[in-house]
Formats: structure tokens, C-alpha cells, sequence
């Protein structure tokens, strides 16, 4: 038999199809591509360096929490070699939604939808992290407490969704629930968290700058204190900037004050000398 052939064979009630290299499926993903891409598609693909497909504190919570949950632990394995191999040659998130393109014997398209998070869950989490995420830099960097992030991974009522809040279809004939292709994204959506963490928050329809506004308004997670403020004071201002800073409105007030009293005591001083 011909190498490129297909080979298709029965062996009782199991079928064997024709096995692709991954050049031939990048090939074939080129193909189709710019197939799409002269119909006006623009594709964004997830690239992995060596192994390891998350890195950062957001990618490695979400695969993780994936690898939890016993509905896809046995399945998930499957897709990791597709996300290393340069498979996921288009991923988009959206509120609630991610659709992707994955190369395997054809380009196939997956869709995964993604509940939000319950309102009550979000305004639970809201209250627990209040005070203790100090910055924006630091929430998307994932540089925070561990009661910080014990609560925002926690099961049911974190952040992160459960099996029966993600729903998916792909277009390939696999009639497992979840075949290699969808697996495939649902990690390449972790290494994707690598590069944009904010895009978890997107997905799940919440705002992750609610958790820093809300800083110091709760009570803080194990009754911490809040954390001190980082507001710069205004006479540093001039400096830092190089510019000047009108007064305050009291301060200007006071100066008037002072003003009307020094302009009075000299009316007095002349009068007296006048005597």
C-alpha cells in the first residue's frame, strides 16, 4: 500500500481511518485558510513553545481546573498533542462563546459556549477579594494572595466554569461526545489566557475591573486589613510631572482670609500713626 493511501479498513466493529501527519494537516490547514482568508477571514492561531502548553498563573488554573473534573480527565489528553503541534490554527473568545478552527484530516470548526458567571457567585467573589487586589497589573499577572487565589479557583463558586456549564460541537465525524478536536481547544483556550488573562473575564461576562474598584469597600478575605491606598499626595505632583497645581478651593479660601486680615491691620497701622 501506497504511503498516502488511503486505508480504510473493518476489523469487526472498529474502523482504523488513514493516519495524517502533522505536516500534512498544517498543509492541508494552509490550504484551507487562505481559502477563507480571500473571504475576508482573518485567522489568529495558538502557538506553543515546546511542551508545555500554559505557563502563567491564569493558563495553568484554567487547564487545571479542566483536569479536575472526572467528565474530562479521561478525554482532555487527547488534544494536547494537537495544541503542541500547531493544530489550533484559529481561536477567537467572546463573551460566553469561543470558536475555533482546528487542522486534523480536514479543517474542522469547534464551538464551545460558556455559561456566565451566576450573578450571586460573582458578587460573593466581588465581597471576598475586596482589598486584597491591589492593581490591575496585578490581578492580570496573578501576583496576589493564595487566599486570593484559592477563591477564585474554587470549585462551583469561583471563577473558573464547571462541565455542565460548557457546552461544545465540532464538524468532524467523531461521534465521541467530546472528540481530540474539541480537547484540543479547550487547552489551546489556556495557553491563549497565557497571553491575554483578561479574555477569562470576557468569557465568562463579568468585569475583572470590578475587582479592583471594589478594593477596600468589603471586608477583606481571613479579616485582613485592607490594603494601605497608593494615591500619590498632591505636593509631589509638581515634581514628578513638572507642572504646577492650582490650589484647592479651601486653600484658596484661607489665602483670601489672610489676605482681608493683613489688609486690615495695615488700614489700622496707618490710622494710629495718623493720631
Amino acid at each position: 500500500m501506497a504511503r498516502g493511501e488511503r486505508r480504510d479498513r473493518w476489523d469487526g466493529w472498529e474502523r482504523f481511518p488513514r493516519y495524517v501527519s502533522a505536516a500534512e494537516r498544517r498543509a492541508k490547514a494552509a490550504r484551507e485558510l487562505e481559502k477563507r482568508r480571500k473571504k475576508g477571514f482573518i485567522a489568529s492561531p495558538v502557538t506553543v513553545e515546546g511542551r508545555t502548553i500554559a505557563t502563567t498563573f491564569w493558563g495553568k488554573a484554567w487547564c487545571e481546573n479542566l483536569e479536575h473534573y472526572s467528565d474530562f480527565s479521561n478525554r482532555l489528553p487527547r488534544g494536547r498533542t494537537y495544541v503542541r503541534n500547531g493544530s489550533i490554527v484559529h481561536l477567537k473568545i467572546e463573551p460566553g462563546a469561543v470558536t475555533s478552527w482546528v487542522s486534523g484530516s480536514e479543517v474542522y470548526d469547534v464551538k464551545v459556549k460558556v455559561a456566565p458567571v451566576p450573578k450571586a457567585h460573582w458578587t460573593s467573589l466581588r465581597k471576598d477579594c475586596a482589598g486584597n487586589v491591589d492593581s490591575l497589573v496585578e490581578l492580570l499577572q496573578g501576583r496576589f494572595s493564595k487566599a486570593v487565589m484559592s477563591r477564585i479557583c474554587e470549585p462551583k463558586t469561583g471563577l473558573f466554569p464547571s462541565p455542565r456549564e460548557i457546552q461544545f460541537t465540532c464538524s468532524c465525524p467523531d461521534s465521541a461526545s467530546m472528540c481530540k478536536h474539541i480537547a484540543a481547544v479547550l487547552y489551546a483556550i489556556g495557553a491563549r489566557l497565557d497571553q491575554s488573562p483578561e479574555l477569562l473575564f470576557l468569557l465568562r461576562s463579568v468585569d475583572h475591573q470590578e475587582l479592583i474598584t471594589q478594593a477596600g469597600m468589603e471586608m477583606p478575605l481571613a479579616g485582613k486589613s485592607p490594603a494601605p491606598s497608593k494615591m500619590l499626595k498632591v505636593d509631589n505632583l509638581s515634581e514628578i510631572f513638572g507642572i504646577e497645581i492650582a490650589e484647592m478651593p479651601k486653600a484658596r479660601k484661607k489665602a483670601r482670609v489672610d489676605s482681608r486680615s493683613q489688609k486690615r491691620s495695615r488700614r489700622s497701622a496707618v490710622a494710629r500713626s495718623k493720631r
